[in-house]
């Protein structure tokens, strides 16, 4: 509640699969949401359930472009970026703007509303870190030319919009660096190497390991991240920078598949393929900031995560095993309802 009216929210890239869930978790509070999305990779499958929900409205939109003039916020969460590699690497042009031209614009919304704006920016930029565990101090080692450019340098952009934004009074920023997230909703065709491993076990494929599977992630499920999202936006004062937000237990990508191997059953075999152009060795947060800020530290172990995501990608299997085929010709879908309140 604010000044005794529901909180109107507005969360860019909500039909996505942080975006999603961080929507449900609003809602849950009481607050009014409003997702903006473009669905070039959210999926309006992840808002079905919200369709009759008074409290949210969705407008169809990307934040590249000029944003409704309706539109209203007392807090903006800027999530409107293809997250994955083979999504942001499909159009890096598209990629680089959302970054840059998107958070501008969502900025200069929180600045004309006096609301509070938090942008999701990324472990992408510490690049392959040459410091480990990353903290937000170091500077990182990121390629600026690189296949992954378009993505970890125009986040790394955005963070510099943000607290630019921050530094003049126009206003008043959160930047949260997320690490490797996993949990429902994902996509099975981002790239991400839970998704992967997880559909090729289910499926009995052969499950894809890039170089030795020594490299290493933290893997933070998705309940734990959006808790730490909320934490940050509601923090009152302005915090001392940008602050990472993951699971600092760090594992190889050969364990991680290994594990799903097990919980799966599965007799997928493993192959290896190259490591990609700019693929980071090490991967692991240093949250100390994210604890003594926010309290804020992640709760959920590893094999109940796993759980839950297997479970959900395998009814998500088996729905698409047994949905009809859709005929040669069909009417277009009934749009969502779409408005400001």
């Amino acid at each position: 509640m604010k000044n005794g009216k529901t909180r109107q929210v507005v969360v860019a890239g909500g039909a996505g699969f942080l975006g999603s869930h961080l929507c449900d978790a609003l809602l849950a509070e009481g607050a009014h949401v409003v997702c903006v999305d473009s669905f070039r990779t959210g999926r309006r499958e992840n808002l079905r359930h919200l369709s009759r929900e008074p409290r949210f409205d969705l407008v169809e939109a990307d934040v590249i472009g000029p944003l409704p003039t309706r539109l209203r916020a007392d807090a903006v969460f800027n999530l409107a970026c293809a997250a994955s590699p083979p999504h942001y690497q499909a159009d890096p042009e598209h990629t680089m703007l959302t970054s840059v031209m998107g958070t501008r614009n969502l900025l200069r919304l929180a600045e004309a509303c006096g609301a509070r704006f938090l942008q999701a920016s990324t472990s992408e930029v510490y690049g392959d870190p040459e410091s480990h565990p990353q903290c937000e101090t170091y500077w990182g080692n990121v390629n600026p030319t690189g296949p992954r450019a378009c993505y970890d340098e125009g986040k790394r952009a955005a963070e510099a919009l943000a607290f630019d934004f921050a530094r003049a009074g126009r206003a008043e920023v959160r930047v949260a660096r997320i690490f490797n997230t996993y949990g429902p909703r994902m996509r099975a065709d981002d790239g991400r190497v839970v998704s992967n491993v997880v559909t090729q076990a289910l499926a009995g494929d052969d499950i894809t390991v890039y170089g030795q599977g020594c490299q290493t992630r933290s893997f933070c499920y998705v309940s734990d991240m959006i808790d730490g999202l909320l934490r940050l936006m509601a923090h009152e004062g302005n915090p001392p920078g940008p602050v990472n937000l993951g699971n600092p237990n760090e594992l190889t990508v050969g364990d991680l598949v290994q594990r799903v191997i097990v919980l799966t059953k599965s007799r997928s075999n493993v192959v290896n393929r190259p490591l990609p152009e700019d693929d980071p060795r090490r991967r692991r947060p240093d949250i100390s900031r994210a604890g003594t800020l926010l309290g804020w530290a992640p709760r959920t172990p590893l094999e109940a995560g796993l759980r839950a995501t297997i479970a959900w990608f395998a009814e998500e299997a088996q729905r698409a095993a047994s949905a009809p085929a859709p005929p040669r010709r069909t009417a277009a879908p009934r749009p969502m309802r779409v408005g400001l309140g």
